[in-house]
């Protein structure tokens, strides 16, 4: 029975669900429709005018006000959960014992534990799972992690990478970046990102320094890490209230490279090897959440329930890694 499903899902296009309808769905939703075997089938909000305003910009034939109700869609292959982080848990385990896969927006969860019960479930029911970490799939990114691995740039001996922008409306119940019962905070929101690069290249810090401003919700407004490894270290940070030349500079013992500006969605990267540059373009295609998509449909098609390049136990890692972060400067979730 499954091969015959699989050799359907082959010959069609994969159908796709959307639930919760904020900026970065209508992005994600944008590069849907780049992906030639891809379709927008359905789409959630618990505020059934912003469904169908939704579904009627991307062309989508059915809108939900219930998350229930396209859960229980028996054309949605997977659906892509965009909702705000404390809820990522909960939503993703239940639609994986739907039977839909799920690619849910990073970071995976609040912590360690609610991640390990998402990865079980989706062990459990057997349905392909993966955190929304779209720079992993990123064309620059991937060349240039192949030249750090290739030891052309020498051994890794420093990393320096920020994800920083001014914020407006921070303030707020509701506000996604400062609601502490939402999983507010720079460190979840953007401060993953700079951690992913390090966790990537170097893997798990042998040791972790970190300081944080708070916004009056207790939420961090900006937060600078060390992470301490044996022979080499990461300076990171994240901000909503400053900016930053969002450049990642990863610096060995015969090289540099930088990701450029926006490194997280590098449209080119630098290789500086004994003072020469040399500057490498690979546009993406979209915005880039394209890679991440086109990564989905090769491990739905291959029966995989996780991706190799970023894997259940690659979210795992960095979620141990956000929680020690998060120990060292105090940031408490009451879920």
């Amino acid at each position: 029975m499954v091969n015959k499903i699989n050799s359907k899902m082959n010959k069609e296009k994969i159908k796709w669900g959307i639930i919760g309808l904020g900026n970065i769905a209508h992005q994600f939703a944008k590069d849907l429709m780049l992906v030639e075997e891809a379709e927008l089938v359905a789409v959630a909000s618990r505020n059934l005018g912003k469904a169908q305003e939704f579904a009627k910009n991307y062309d989508c034939k059915n809108a939900y006000d219930s998350y229930d109700a396209i859960m229980n869609d028996a054309e949605v292959d997977i659906l892509y959960i965009a909702t705000p982080h404390n809820s990522h848990a909960a939503l993703t385990i239940k639609a994986l014992q739907n039977n839909k896969k799920v690619l849910c927006e990073k970071p995976i969860a609040l912590n360690y534990d609610d991640a390990l019960q998402m990865i079980n479930a989706s062990k459990a029911n057997n349905q392909f799972f993966m955190e929304a970490f779209w720079t992993r799939f990123n064309p620059s990114f991937r060349e240039a992690f192949s030249k750090i691995k290739n030891g052309e740039i020498g051994e890794v001996k420093f990393i320096n990478a920020d994800f920083a922008f001014t914020a407006d409306k921070l303030g707020g119940e509701g506000n996604r970046k400062t609601d502490i019962e939402l999983g507010g905070g720079a460190l979840l929101d953007i401060g993953v990102y700079p951690l992913f690069l390090s966790y990537v290249l170097l893997g798990i810090p042998a040791e972790i320094l970190a300081k944080s401003i708070f916004h009056e919700s207790g939420a961090d407004l900006q937060t600078s890490m060390i992470l301490q490894y044996e022979n080499a270290q990461a300076v990171l940070h994240s901000s909503f209230v400053s900016k930053s030349n969002m450049t990642a500079t990863i610096n060995g013992t015969k090289g540099t490279i930088n990701l450029n500006s926006l490194w997280h969605e590098a449209q080119s990267y630098t290789l500086v090897i004994d003072n020469k540059k040399e500057e490498h373009p690979l546009p993406t295609k979209g915005k880039g959440f394209t890679y991440e998509i086109e990564e989905c449909h090769h491990c739905i098609k291959e029966n995989r329930i996780e991706s190799e390049l970023w894997s259940h136990q690659n979210s795992l890692d960095l979620i141990k890694i956000v929680d020690e972060v998060r120990s060292q400067i105090g940031l408490e979730y009451s879920s």
